[in-house]
């Protein structure tokens, strides 16, 4: 009987383990960020598409902010991952920012290795520009659209945005990407309530989050790759549909993770809005510095 060398044995080894690793499905991850959404709203609302996504993963309706409920310091904090106190951003006003310390998720990748490709579309303009001392996000990011919602509207910059992301999605390869979608919000700020018009908006939000995963999963690479959809809001809403204050109706958020590296059911602890950013990160196989300083963790990843 012939027996094997350890040298050999070694060799067929490495050989299982480089195999097993260069099949591993690449991980990559879609932020979907839905503007001043009250999340008691959404449970009655009919959004077939968000609700598939968290029967898929993980999902919570009462996290929660951290910061002062505006778009300046909720969006800050959760494509950042740390709070106000870090970045300086406490209100719709950015000029004074810390961004250079605490930069976006897209940005730090870009920092942490060019390599990754990394996409964003917008149309709140301090997210995408100078516009009240932005941008959030920055210029680092290998593609960024912006489609000007406060000139053109918000219905035709969120159509036109999700139109970009999805022809995006499907005919590029992103490792990373936010889409921004911002109507909703506009809606009850003109309405000044929850009612028909703002549930019509939430309505048409969530067939964009439809959109937006149809395309993830029509793209031809697909099978080899492992991607994280998290979807979450930087602000939930008061009962006349305000926001600003520290109610509890505007400090709860939804947070929802799914793919098929998410825990599956209602997430028992409180994932909070610097938790997104982290998750992302996360799950791209990026570990957290000690030194970046972040507040937020990963929530909902099986691992």
């Amino acid at each position: 009987m012939h027996r094997s060398s350890p040298a050999m044995l070694y060799a067929v080894a490495f050989v299982l383990v480089f195999c097993a690793c260069s099949d591993a499905p690449t991980p990559k991850v879609l932020v979907i960020g839905l503007d001043g959404i009250h999340v008691g709203v959404l449970a009655t609302t009919s959004t077939p598409n968000i609700d598939s996504l968290a029967a898929a993963g993980a999902f919570s309706d009462a996290a929660q902010t951290l910061v002062r409920t505006v778009s300046g310091p909720g969006w800050s904090s959760m494509l950042i991952g740390a709070r106000s106190d870090k970045h300086l951003v406490t209100s719709n006003e950015l000029t004074g920012h810390n961004y250079a310390e605490y930069p976006d998720f897209l940005t730090r990748l870009e920092r942490i290795n060019p390599a990754y490709n990394t996409f964003a579309v917008l149309d709140w303009p301090p997210l995408a520009t100078t516009a009240s001392g932005g941008p959030i996000i920055s210029d680092a990011v290998d593609v960024k659209l912006f489609f000007d919602g406060s000139v053109d509207g918000y219905g035709w910059a969120d159509s036109t945005s999700v139109a970009a992301a999805v022809e995006h999605l499907l005919n590029e390869d992103p490792d990373a990407a936010f889409v921004y979608i911002g109507a909703v919000d506009e809606v009850a700020h003109a309405t000044s309530t929850h009612g028909p018009e703002y549930r019509a908006a939430l309505e048409l939000a969530d067939a964009y989050v439809g959109a937006l995963a149809a395309a993830v999963r029509r793209r031809p690479t697909y099978i080899d790759e492992d991607w994280l959809i998290l979807i979450s809001t930087d602000h939930g809403r008061d009962e006349r549909g305000g926001h600003g204050g520290d109610s509890p109706g505007e400090r709860t958020i939804f947070y929802l993770a799914s793919g098929p590296s998410t825990v599956q059911g209602k997430i028992t602890e409180t994932p909070y809005i610097v938790d997104v950013a982290v998750t992302a990160l996360t799950h791209l196989g990026i570990e957290i510095d000690p030194e970046w300083d972040l507040d937020g963790k990963a929530v909902g990843l099986r691992r």
